[in-house]
C-alpha cells in the first residue's frame, strides 16, 4: 500500500489491508523454559507486561503448583493466580515463579478478592507512575466441570512497589464500575496498550448464543497516569470520546475475553490477537491503523493442533507478546485444557503456555 492510499483509509474510517502470514511455528525455545519440573508446573492467561526492555512480569490466572515426574503432575495443588518474573530477553533471560504460601506451606493467590468472596483471575496490566495495575475479574463457583463458574464483577488491583519480590506485594484493590454481569454483560481490562499520552483499554460485550458466548469489542482510554481514575475514562462510540460507558459502540464479533492489542511498527499498523470465539483450534488476527479500529476481517494466524489429538482437549487465551517479537512478527502464546481433570494431572503435556511464532508481510 502506498503512503497517499494508507491516508485515505485513515481519513475514510476504512480498516487496512491485513498483512499476510509468512510462516507461523511453535517456539521451541521458549516453551521450553516454561516446562518446569518443580514448583510452578503450569498455568494459564499468561498475559505478559512489560516494566522495561529488561524486565518482564507474567500474570497467571490458575497455577498448579507441585512436581512433574514421568510425564505426570504430582502432589499438585491449584491456585487462582500466580507471578512470574522475565529479567533479560533472548536466550539469556531469567525466568522465576513467585508462589505465596501460607504460615503451614498451602499455596496462596497473589491477589484475592478483599471481602473473601470468590477469586481473582488475572487480566492484562499496565505500568504508570511506578504503579503496576492489574484487571482482575472475579468469578463464583456455578456448577461443576470445567466451565462450572461465572463472573460477578472486576476490580483494578494497584502495586505501589511492583519492582519488589512479588511475595512482598500489599494490592490496593477498586472495583471498575464499567464492568456489569448482569442484564448487560460488560467486561474491561482484556487488553491494555499504551500510545502517546493515553492508555487505551480494551473490553468486551457478551450475550449467549446457542453454542459460543458471542463478545464484540468495546474500546475505552485514559491518561496514561490516571487508570485508576475512573470519572477519567471515555469510551469510544461512533468516532466520538464520550464519558458514559453504555454509549459504547460494538466492534469486532467472535472475539475472546482474552486477547491482546499491540502495534506492529514495520507494518504501521496495529494488532488484535485472540482465540476465535474463545475457544478453538484457530487464533487469529485482525489489523487497524488506530488503536481504537476500524479493524480489518480476521486474518487467520495459525491452528493448535492439540484438538485434533484428542477430543476431550481444548485451546484458549490465545493473545500475542510484543516484547517477544522482531521485526514484523508476532509472538503468540495460547493455553491448552482438558474438559476432565484426569488428563490436566496424567498428561504434563497440556495446561502450559505454548509459544508459537508468526512471520507477516
Amino acid at each position: 500500500m502506498n503512503a497517499s492510499a494508507f491516508v485515505l483509509l485513515t481519513l475514510l474510517g476504512a480498516p487496512p489491508e491485513p498483512p499476510v502470514v509468512v510462516k507461523a511455528e511453535p517456539d521451541a525455545v521458549l516453551n521450553a523454559r516454561f516446562r518446569l519440573k518443580d514448583g510452578w508446573v503450569g498455568g494459564d492467561g499468561a498475559f505478559s507486561v512489560s516494566r522495561s526492555d529488561k524486565r518482564t512480569l507474567w500474570l497467571f490466572s490458575d497455577t498448579w503448583v507441585g512436581t512433574v515426574r514421568d510425564g505426570k503432575r504430582k502432589n499438585v495443588v491449584l491456585v487462582n493466580n500466580t507471578i512470574g518474573v522475565q529479567d533479560g530477553n533472548g536466550p539469556d533471560a531469567k525466568f522465576t515463579f513467585a508462589i505465596q504460601k501460607s504460615t503451614n506451606g498451602k499455596p496462596l493467590p497473589i491477589f484475592t478478592p478483599p471481602d473473601g468472596k470468590g477469586w481473582f483471575w488475572q487480566f492484562a496490566g499496565h505500568f504508570a507512575d511506578e504503579k503496576l495495575h492489574v484487571f482482575l475479574p472475579r468469578f463464583e463457583k456455578a456448577g461443576e466441570g470445567a466451565f462450572g463458574f461465572k463472573a460477578i464483577d472486576t476490580w483494578l488491583g494497584t502495586v505501589e512497589k511492583p519492582d519488589a519480590d512479588p511475595l512482598k506485594w500489599k494490592p490496593k484493590y477498586v472495583k471498575v464500575p464499567f464492568a456489569t454481569f448482569d442484564e448487560r454483560k460488560i467486561s474491561f481490562g482484556s487488553a491494555v496498550l499504551t500510545v502517546g499520552d493515553h492508555v487505551y483499554v480494551y473490553g468486551y460485550e457478551e450475550r449467549q448464543t446457542r453454542f459460543f458466548p458471542r463478545r464484540e469489542l468495546l474500546v475505552a482510554r485514559v491518561a496514561k497516569d490516571k487508570i485508576a481514575d475512573f470519572d477519567q475514562w471515555r469510551f469510544y462510540a461512533n468516532g466520538e470520546w464520550k464519558p458514559d460507558a453504555k454509549d459504547a459502540t460494538k466492534q469486532i464479533d467472535t472475539l475472546a475475553a482474552e486477547f491482546s492489542v499491540s502495534y506492529l511498527p514495520g507494518l504501521k499498523q496495529y494488532a488484535i490477537v485472540y482465540t476465535e470465539n474463545g475457544l478453538s483450534d484457530r487464533i487469529v488476527g485482525r489489523f487497524a491503523t488506530a488503536p481504537e479500529g476500524p479493524w480489518s476481517d480476521p486474518v487467520w494466524l495459525y491452528t493448535c493442533p492439540e484438538m485434533k489429538k484428542d477430543k476431550k482437549v481444548f485451546t484458549y487465551a490465545g493473545k500475542a507478546h510484543a516484547h517477544l517479537a522482531t521485526g514484523n512478527e508476532l509472538v503468540i502464546s495460547y493455553a491448552t485444557n482438558s474438559f476432565e481433570l484426569g488428563p490436566v494431572i496424567n498428561n504434563a503435556e497440556l495446561y502450559w503456555p505454548t509459544f508459537v511464532r508468526v512471520a507477516l508481510k
